[in-house]
């Protein structure tokens, strides 16, 4: 009697741990559904998805499979904690130390990179902070926060807040009061704040491509640090783990594939004259 019992909770307890991951994976919300068919497997990231890059390359690699993919719009941050917690089949993000600390726990597999960015810290044409004449990115940020000058931050766990929180950190830095302006916000509604208010702030070089007629308040004031070199890697479930953890592996090596390649380093060319992201041939470079 007393071994069925245990069967009967331990049977329970493996029924309720399902129905909770199965629940936490059905509920989420997607910002957009790519590709017609059935067969269904999702996908979270930030700016890819925002800028149009997921659109094509899952359309490309749902086309003839009878399969459908569900954007789950967040930052790196948030788009590592939906891994972590089987609610998302995949995800794109630039966010190095997590991705790897991820793999190493068990909970993510196929870290692959597929390509970069770039950050630029932007601001006011008549920069009041100075940031032009800066050396490094820290320098640039102990610039503004020395001349108290507005600087937006996203501050949502994003890849694009992990660098600037360690930017402030290299300047010594914990920045603080009235002129530091936390948005809680993606990446281009951040931006268009920043130029609405005439303030500074750390967009990816692929937002600022695509939005920079909407801008025309800000200006680029310093790139080309090393640290502002924006990698990008997808990584995905265990095989089993989620029900489109197959498919979510046959995406990563579509993506890192020479035609998934050759979509990611032309995207953007004929409608802006310049790619927004490069191939994972030159971020390699920056691993």
């Amino acid at each position: 009697m007393k071994k069925r019992k245990v069967l009967a909770i331990v049977a329970c307890t493996v029924f309720l741990i399902a129905f909770t991951l199965s629940s936490a994976y059905c509920e989420q919300k997607c910002e957009a559904v790519y590709g017609k068919g059935p067969v269904k497997f999702s996908l979270a990231t930030g700016s890819p998805g925002e800028l149009g890059l997921l659109k094509v390359i899952s359309e490309t690699f749902c086309k003839g499979k009878n399969m459908s993919m569900c954007w789950v719009k967040a930052g790196s941050g948030a788009s590592l904690k939906l891994l972590s917690n089987k609610a998302v089949d995949v995800i794109m993000v630039h966010a190095p130390a997590a991705e790897k600390k991820a793999v190493t726990e068990g909970w993510a597999i196929k870290r692959t990179l597929i390509g970069s960015n770039e950050f630029y810290i932007v601001g006011p044409v008549d920069d009041p902070a100075g940031i032009s004449s800066a050396k490094t990115a820290a320098e640039a940020y102990g610039l503004i926060a020395k001349a108290q000058a507005k600087f937006f931050s996203r501050g949502d766990n994003s890849g694009t807040h992990k660098k600037e929180l360690f930017i402030w950190k290299q300047a010594g830095i914990e920045p603080s009061g009235g002129w530091y302006i936390v948005t809680k916000d993606f990446m281009s509604a951040t931006l268009s704040r920043a130029n609405s208010e005439k303030g500074y702030f750390m967009t990816d070089s692929s937002t600022w491509v695509s939005d920079r007629k909407n801008v025309a308040d800000l200006k680029i004031l310093f790139r080309g640090d090393k640290v502002l070199i924006n990698t990008y890697h997808a990584l995905c479930q265990p095989a089993g783990a989620t029900p489109g953890a197959s498919i979510a592996a046959e995406f990563i090596d579509f993506v890192a594939s020479g035609k998934g390649q050759s979509l990611i380093g032309d995207y953007g060319k004929k409608e802006y004259g310049e790619g927004l992201y490069n191939d994972a041939a030159y971020a390699k470079q920056y691993e």
